[in-house]
């Protein structure tokens, strides 16, 4: 029951995380017309939780590490709070650098949130559940992508004639996310553990019998030299880059073709997110069940590129209904890859430690962010929305090769296996020890 407890906690603070990441660019233009500055300015809301995260991301893998789960959690959830309560104060018009130092509070939360998925699932579940748990944990943070593209837009409808409704808007959205803000903090602080009593698999039971060989610089260089995690966090920071950079841009790619749309943009971006939440849940279990980490995750990443490229040349067509369409299939497989890519760096480089791998490929994903949100938003500028997805299905074209060059070794599948294999050997051995024993045994004699 804890176990459940605490990853449906973790969710829930990742999602109100993940809500305030989006909840400025699939509204951009209202914000920008409230803050009377630019698209570009509103874009660094968005850009700010990538920016904060590649620099901050190795001592918070470190904190992971030396302190568990409880401190990071804490953490995440206290400056999330803290960051949604700073954006109150920031709802007037010349105040867009105290929403913006806001923003940045949240983002440096995220710092200690995006890892924890797969620590959270290998720590708390069993071999038979860890990919589904994880998938569940992600889920969280996806659901708030989902609810960031879908209540903003109903909260604050575009009132550029009366800017004091607009500004009164803002006030309800960001006073409702600093409550709930606040809600799972007091939860994280109540039921938010370490560790159970034991350990739920055999590979983590061998870790925890060794606790003193982890060493966290010689892990990062562990993993720089293993040539399949470095192919992975490439791939993976090309396939999520092009997800944050599509997600940060939606509302202006929409707008642009299908004016006054503000509320379908945001629905879109909905069905691009909830259809990602069902991928990320069907691969969890689909991997956990067959183990084909490498298979799923090539199957899912040519699958991405070619519905990337069926959103790009159906955009332009004047079908509002198509874009829908086109963008559920984008988000199951694209969004349903981000659970796949932790599970699989967990798997093949075991025994790191799954907060320094998972750490590493968000950050990839941050840095990819950065440059293919601030690349596309050029393109789309100075040229059309066509060209910078073209830039997108470019570079995921560019990961489907690295991602087939991905040898797998599947560590962590292998020392559960081993493990068993041993206690197997073991009970077989005393049963023929005990066997033989009652065999040999001298005969009671009768007097």
């Amino acid at each position: 029951c804890t176990r459940f407890t605490i990853l449906i906690v973790f969710s829930l603070y990742s999602m109100v995380n993940a809500f305030q990441w989006i909840q400025y660019s699939i509204i951009s233009n209202i914000f920008s017309t409230f803050y009377q500055v630019s698209y570009e300015q509103i874009d660094w809301l968005s850009v700010v939780y990538m920016l904060v995260y590649v620099p901050l991301i190795f001592p918070a893998a470190w904190l992971l590490d030396k302190k568990g789960l409880r401190i990071v959690a804490l953490l995440g959830s206290g400056l999330n709070c803290i960051g949604a309560w700073l954006k109150i104060a920031s709802v007037r018009r010349d105040l867009f650098g105290v929403t913006m130092f806001a923003q940045t509070v949240c983002a440096i939360a995220q710092i200690f949130i995006l890892g924890l998925p797969s620590r959270v699932a290998s720590v708390w579940f069993g071999p038979k559940e860890v990919s589904t748990a994880c998938a569940s944990a992600v889920l969280g943070n996806q659901l708030g992508v989902a609810l960031g593209f879908l209540l903003p837009p109903i909260l604050v409808p575009n009132t550029p004639d009366d800017l004091d409704l607009m500004a009164n808007n803002i006030s309800i959205l960001f006073y409702a996310t600093a409550a709930i803000a606040t809600l799972l903090f007091i939860l994280v602080v109540a039921v938010f553990k370490d560790k159970p009593p034991l350990p739920p698999s055999q590979s983590q039971a061998v870790l925890l019998d060794n606790p003193d060989v982890y060493s966290y610089k010689q892990s990062i260089i562990n993993l720089f030299k293993s040539v399949p995690f470095v192919l992975l966090l490439l791939s993976y920071g090309i396939l999520t880059g092009s997800y944050y950079s599509v997600g940060t841009l939606l509302n202006q790619m929409i707008i642009a073709h299908f004016e006054g749309q503000e509320l379908n943009a945001g629905r879109i971006g909905l069905t691009l997110v909830v259809s990602g939440m069902v991928g990320s849940i069907l691969s969890g279990f689909w991997v956990d069940r067959t183990k084909t980490y490498k298979q799923t995750t090539l199957a899912v990443y040519i699958i991405s590129f070619i519905a990337m490229l069926v959103f790009t040349f159906t955009l332009d067509l004047g079908h509002i209904e198509v874009v829908f369409v086109t963008a559920g299939v984008l988000g199951f497989f694209m969004t349903g890859y981000l659970p796949l890519g932790f599970e699989f760096g967990v798997e093949i480089t075991y025994p790191e430690s799954e907060g320094t791998s998972s750490g590493l490929l968000n950050a990839s994903a941050q840095l990819f962010g950065i440059v293919f949100t601030l690349a596309q938003g050029k393109l789309k500028a100075d040229y059309n929305a066509f060209i910078g997805n073209i830039f997108l299905c470019s570079w995921i074209f560019v990961g489907i090769i690295l991602t087939v060059f991905i040898k797998t070794d599947l560590r962590r599948q292998q020392a559960n296996l081993a493990a068993i294999a041993q206690l197997a050997d073991r009970d077989s051995l005393e049963r023929v020890s005990t066997s033989q024993s009652e065999l040999h045994a001298p005969e009671e004699t009768t007097i």
